[in-house]
């Protein structure tokens, strides 16, 4: 969701900046009654109205349309001033006033232009695991071995330490929602669709704000950049093995914790690709049709099918390049089988039950196959 310091909600509703009161909500109740979901059946009505009533709901509110026309004038005293005790109170040239906190201020300090997002949503997440294929041939990985890896994630942001905020060492509570993370849009008086809520455009709806979002990370605490990790594949290593590297993943949002870097091994001479495992996942699937027939002396009414359905599993192996004589690799095939097998067991119990209570005659009685 774009934050609210990305909208222009004059151009939304398609009103001037010194638009009235009066203006703003009949400019909103021609939009509305065009793009509510009720009587607009485009696909993107829907989220048109949402963004219509959320304009409405800043620029019908004194308070929050004056702090929206302080953040988009350049001038943090155009509508609030700090207070005298607050580390935040003082002037600062130019920029975008909404981005260091709405009218706050930040103590002189004179911002660079920036084309990066800046929200003051304060939103610790832990950051996610970086995963990164490396492929070995056979012998590489049973002796084990160094590899230096470059890849991109998000590193912590050098200026502001991950914080997200420069100067300021805690959230705050957001003043649009004061802190519930909704707003709500009194709709009533208008067309009596009655109260809509929906998520603040200023905290994103996490019901905190960074009181100088960082001019570096936008905010967030962290940036995109280039990383790199040497890699420990230990002897005996084989595909689908799994190495960590702690906390090389990509950083939290606002100083949470980093995720790690995990290489994932590939061996191709190892690996079953997909032909080959569709082959012995039908294979597999064949088997309690060949097993429970056996056993319920039913087999010679399954025999076409058992063997259609076997013909079709070679086919595939044949298809993906046959069998292969490495160890591994043939205990991921039968991990295949294995699974084919699984999914085939309730419909070879059901199908063997069938042909055995056909195969009974009329008028005797059965109650099930012989084990």
């Amino acid at each position: 969701m774009a934050s609210m310091n990305d909208k222009d909600y004059y151009a939304i509703l398609g009103v001037d900046k010194d638009a009235s009161a009066e203006d703003i909500r009949k400019a909103f109740q021609q939009k509305a009654r065009k793009l509510h979901p009720d009587v607009n059946k485009a696909p993107d009505a829907e989220e048109k109205f949402k963004e219509v009533s959320e304009a409405y709901a800043v620029l019908s509110d004194p308070e929050k349309r004056s702090r929206y026309d302080t953040m988009r004038s350049g001038s943090p005293f155009a509508g609030a001033t700090g207070s005298a005790g607050s580390p935040y109170a003082g002037g600062y040239g130019g920029g975008d006033p909404f981005g260091w906190g709405f009218p706050f201020g930040s103590n002189g300090y004179t911002r660079r232009t920036s084309t990066r997002g800046r929200s003051r949503s304060y939103n610790p997440r832990v950051g996610a695991d970086v995963v990164f294929d490396l492929t070995l041939d056979a012998a590489t990985a049973e002796k084990g071995v160094k590899r230096g890896v470059t890849y991109q994630r998000y590193a912590a942001c050098e200026v502001c330490h991950g914080k997200g905020s420069v100067q300021a060492e805690h959230s705050e509570t957001c003043p649009t929602c004061h802190g519930t993370g909704r707003i709500s849009v009194d709709l009533t008086g208008l067309f009596g669709f009655g109260v809509m809520d929906m998520e603040c455009p200023e905290c994103e709806g996490t019901g905190r704000v960074v009181v100088d979002p960082c001019d570096a990370c936008g905010g967030s605490g962290r940036v995109l950049t280039a990383s790199e990790v040497v890699v420990n594949v230990p002897a005996g290593t084989h595909d689908g093995d799994l190495i960590r590297v702690k906390g090389m993943g990509n950083a939290g949002t606002n100083g949470s914790a980093a995720g790690d870097f995990v290489c994932r091994v590939v061996v191709p001479e190892e690996r079953l690709n997909p032909y080959q495992a569709t082959g012995f996942q039908i294979l597999g699937f064949d088997l309690p049709f060949l097993v429970f027939g056996a056993l319920s002396n039913s087999l010679a009414g399954l025999l076409v099918f058992i063997f259609v359905i076997a013909a079709v599993g070679v086919a595939f192996i044949v298809r993906g390049g046959g069998l292969k004589t490495n160890s591994h690799w043939w205990r991921n095939a039968l991990a295949s089988l294995g699974n084919g097998a699984a999914n085939g067991l309730l419909i070879a119990l059901l199908m063997v039950s069938m042909f055995s209570c056909t195969a009974a005659g009329p008028g005797v009685r059965y109650y099930g196959f012989l084990w």
